[in-house]
């Protein structure tokens, strides 16, 4: 019992000392290896979000959107890609885009020597028939998603982080 004071002054010291630069980085890069494993085994359960804050379109243009209705979500054999912007009409999805759904098919998983992680698959349904290739890059969660449709020549290319499905925090709109 006389120990536990000493203890408890010595945490209050540890909380009170600032972390050097080197001991930041090495903490941040522990904390994005934990969320690579993490984005990894969501992959591997096929279960998993990509909520993006960033869009690009076909000709290189980009826009800074909100991550809880950019998404794409794979869920076993169910895929959800859904986009919406700040424009003052509400879309097809009540959010300002669109949303839309499809089943998965020749979903294909690779990994290269420096850890990035790509995923290649099928996604047709009513409203969408494109192939989707997603890449997470290694050392942390960040991922990217290029759709393109395949009877046009329709590409945009979402970038954000990759979550687990449980913990994902999107909000889906209105699917056509």
């Amino acid at each position: 019992m006389a120990v536990l004071p000493f203890f408890a002054a010595s945490a209050q010291d540890i909380d009170k000392k600032k972390m050097t630069k080197k001991e930041r980085k090495i903490m941040q890069d522990r904390i994005d290896s934990l969320y690579n494993v993490e984005a990894g085994k969501a992959i591997d359960d096929t279960a998993f979000v990509i909520e993006a804050d960033e869009v690009v379109f076909k000709r290189g243009y980009t826009a800074h959107v909100t991550s809880t209705t950019n998404f794409v979500a794979v869920c076993g054999d169910k895929a959800v890609v859904q986009v919406a912007f700040n424009v003052p009409w509400s879309g097809f999805n009540g959010l300002g885009g669109i949303t839309v759904e499809g089943n998965v098919s020749r979903y294909e998983k690779k990994k290269d020597k420096k850890g990035n992680t790509y995923i290649q698959m099928g996604v047709s349904g009513r409203a969408i028939s494109a192939q989707l290739f997603i890449t997470l890059w290694s050392g942390g969660n960040k991922a990217s998603v290029n759709i393109q449709q395949n009877f046009y020549s329709g590409r945009i290319t979402l970038n954000g982080t990759m979550v687990p499905a449980e913990q994902s925090t999107v909000f889906k709109g209105t699917t056509l």
